[in-house]
């Protein structure tokens, strides 16, 4: 079936009879956004290494954010280790650090222009964020719902006060409907996350056909990745859970046509902060996202390393199969969203997780929770550095705790699947508890925004924490972009016969030109253990060491890490 074929019938089972003139649209949008493709062969390779980051991350006299951004990664040489920037929401916004966008197609000018972003994108790729689900209440969308214009009174989510919502699955503790008053009266309107945050209606045709226009103009400014912001809520039908719903999945299905029809070079990548298999599901088969994030990753890794046994975290690996073709992992630690913990669910027990967040309290977290159905409230967010996340309250050395920092990044950057890396695990930035108190939002302890000359000071400093984490993820960077081995479609082995302290595994390159066997102590304690006969070689070559080594029985040091090679 040809590409418009699958597309007027993705069509037909979203809106039925309205179809053939929602497609007779896009057939117009899709015209006008021809000839955006750039590709130079494969979807992604072993060099791929994103970088999350908020155009405002950075400041200095005289320049805009995002061009000191910009000079920053040059100068840092981040340009040669990073391929692609995630500037997250640089939209004029309302709310929300950028997520509650007023004008999809500008940029904010207290960020900077679109020839900041034209300038970016000679040094690096770009990955955007479509905050498809909702826009500001101070958006002209909005605006002209409340003025009682057409078409926008069908543009947003509407339901009557007294509806009975209890099965809707909430991931905020805030109530799902808000009173607005409109020139047609009172109207309740769906707000998912906030009541600055409007839920747009894809019952309508028409909003679909507004927003592919949106993800088109936003790779022809250069995006190579699209992220699709809190995409599992999309669709609402009321008497359901409204998440995952199989008109959601199948506008994911619409859209990764489109891109395949106009723009096949760039990924589209879901943002689901759900269980595993909730998560992967958007995958489809191999017809909806190209990636998906690996959100069990950064809670269980913390996990591990919080109770000084992976036995959880290897559990979860054991697990892993192979994407389906043309698909990967997008994997990280840590984002501007705080750490999400419904994907523990099944992972761990009652009682380790009530130990997990004591953990992380003890290291100056903070717990945000969600209603559920029954109205108890219930962890969905640890919102903490993951720096002090992975700190010892026991141990007050800045030598070890970037050591135990960086093994926790080493076992993420060497898993398959692209790695994500923010800003703030980067640079080594602890916990901003002043922004929390500032602005009441604790998500605000992961979001620090520097002064450029303040950053670099501090990055001065050998002896601080925030020095020596940069320092060593440069090296790791640098080792691991050079590996074929690390490639995202590269094959995975764990390794079972190591101690619980221990997490081994082994990367193959998809040719077979290079095996990589990954060996890291999360403890504070010196372990021993025994990596599995490399088909009959018996010796290594460790990349981060640049040494050679025999297969023998091998000692860590506390959270050391081992690339190795063989040879």
């Amino acid at each position: 079936m040809d590409t418009q074929t699958r597309l007027r019938e993705r069509l037909k089972t979203l809106y039925g009879t309205r179809a053939d003139d929602a497609f007779e649209q896009l057939m117009q949008v899709l015209e006008k956004n021809r000839g955006s493709a750039r590709s130079d062969g494969s979807r992604w390779s072993c060099r791929d290494v994103v970088l999350i980051t908020y155009g405002d991350q950075l400041r200095a006299e005289g320049e805009t954010p995002l061009g000191t951004l910009s000079r920053f990664l040059c100068e840092q040489g981040l340009d040669r280790l990073i391929n692609t920037v995630h500037i997250l929401p640089f939209n004029p916004s309302s709310s929300d650090d950028g997520f509650s966008v007023t004008d999809y197609r500008a940029v904010d000018p207290a960020l900077g222009d679109w020839d900041d972003i034209r300038e970016l994108d000679k040094h690096v790729d770009l990955m955007f964020d479509l905050v498809l689900n909702h826009c500001s209440r101070h958006s002209d969308w909005f605006q002209k719902f409340i003025a009682g214009e057409e078409p926008y009174t069908k543009y947003f989510v509407e339901a009557e006060a007294d509806c009975d919502l209890s099965a809707v699955m909430r991931p905020r503790s805030l109530p799902l409907l808000t009173p607005v008053e409109t020139v047609r009266g009172t109207r309740h309107v769906w707000t998912t996350f906030s009541d600055d945050q409007i839920d747009l209606n894809y019952a309508e045709p028409q909003v679909l056909i507004k927003m592919l226009d949106v993800l088109l103009f936003y790779v022809q400014q250069g995006a190579r990745i699209i992220r699709l912001d809190a995409i599992a809520y999309l669709w609402k039908r009321i008497g359901t859970n409204c998440i995952h719903l199989s008109e959601t999945h199948e506008i994911v299905k619409l859209l990764r046509d489109v891109l395949d029809e106009v723009a096949p070079h760039v990924i589209l990548l879901t943002e689901t902060n759900v269980p595993h298999k909730e998560n992967v599901s958007y995958f489809g088969t191999g017809d909806e996202a190209h990636a998906v994030y690996q959100f069990s990753l950064p809670p269980l890794l913390l996990d591990a390393f919080v109770h000084a046994d992976a036995t959880p975290l290897r559990h979860w690996l054991s697990g892993f199969e192979p994407t389906q073709a043309d698909t990967t992992f997008l994997n990280f630690t840590a984002s501007h969203d705080g750490i999400g913990v419904r994907p523990l669910e099944g992972l761990v027990d009652e009682s380790r997780f009530a130990s997990l967040i004591e953990a992380i309290k003890a290291r100056g977290g903070l717990v945000s929770t969600r209603r559920q159905p029954d109205g108890s409230e219930t962890a969905y967010e640890l919102n903490i550095s993951y720096v002090d996340a992975m700190s010892d309250p026991a141990e007050r050395r800045p030598e070890l705790h970037a050591r135990r920092f960086l093994c926790s990044q080493a076992i993420m950057l060497a898993l398959p699947g692209i790695p994500a890396v923010y800003f703030h695990s980067l640079v080594g930035t602890q916990n901003d508890l002043e922004g929390v108190a500032d602005s009441g939002q604790p998500r605000r302890v992961n979001r620090r925004k520097f002064q450029l000359d303040d950053l670099l000071s501090d990055l001065d400093d050998a002896e601080s924490v925030q020095s020596q984490i940069f320092a060593g993820y440069r090296r790791l960077l640098a080792c691991r972009i050079e590996q074929p081995a690390f490639h995202p479609d590269g094959r995975f082995e764990l390794f079972d016969d190591v101690p619980s302290s221990v997490v081994a595994f082994c990367r193959e390159a998809p040719d077979d030109r290079q095996r990589v066997h990954v060996v890291a102590n999360i403890t504070g304690k010196t372990q021993r253990c025994v990596p599995v006969p490399p088909k009959g070689r018996h010796r290594f070559r460790d990349l981060l060491a640049s040494e050679e080594f025999a297969s023998e029985e091998i000692v860590l040091q506390p959270y050391q890490v081992l690339w190795l090679e063989e040879s």
